[in-house]
């Protein structure tokens, strides 16, 4: 059941970066708000529905992060062809989910996916500025139209900041004795 909820996602990635990408592709503008909260709904769920059946794994997390990968870069980079945010966003969450997986099971040669705090936040926050401008596309006045796609602007241009946080951190931590 947990990997249903994560295909899910994933089947939704390519129609939601088109709809991001070309907004005449999907009517009523409100289907992008839809699918992009069952995307997020399948993000919430797939985890809880893996532990409380007991069915979690490492492969199961790599499927999901993945998932979420896909999705968040897609989306983002449809947005990005609109002009909507900064195309450093999705290059840079390419760079850094690279740098999660062989950092993961090459550098620290674990059999699971190694988390940071700032690359789980990151990963939430992703969602963010495809929500608001989403929000942005639905029938609002041009001034609330106008304010929120402003936002999802700024918002993508903190999340490459904190995108390049979490590279730089992953990259000194292995250098930083660790205290036990």
């Amino acid at each position: 059941m947990a990997h249903t909820l994560t295909a899910v996602r994933l089947l939704l990635a390519g129609p939601v970066a088109m709809a991001f990408a070309r907004p005449e592709s999907l009517h009523p503008s409100s289907v992008l708000l839809v699918l992009l909260c069952g995307a997020i709904t399948t993000d919430y769920w797939d985890g809880r529905v893996a532990r409380m059946t007991e069915t979690s794994s490492a492969g199961g997390q790599l499927f999901d992060h993945s998932t979420d990968f896909v999705f968040v870069t897609t989306a983002l980079t449809g947005a990005a062809v609109a002009g909507l945010v900064t195309p450093l966003l999705p290059a840079l969450i390419v760079i850094a989910f690279g740098q999660y997986v062989l950092d993961s099971y090459l550098l620290h040669r674990q059999k699971q996916l190694r988390m940071s705090v700032i690359g789980r936040w990151n990963g939430i926050l992703y969602f963010v500025p495809l929500l608001v401008i989403s929000v942005a596309r639905l029938s609002l006045s041009s001034d609330a139209t106008s304010f929120l796609t402003q936002t999802a602007g700024v918002l993508s241009y903190m999340l490459v900041a904190s995108t390049v946080v979490s590279v730089v951190d992953r990259t000194i931590a292995p250098l930083v004795p660790r205290r036990d």
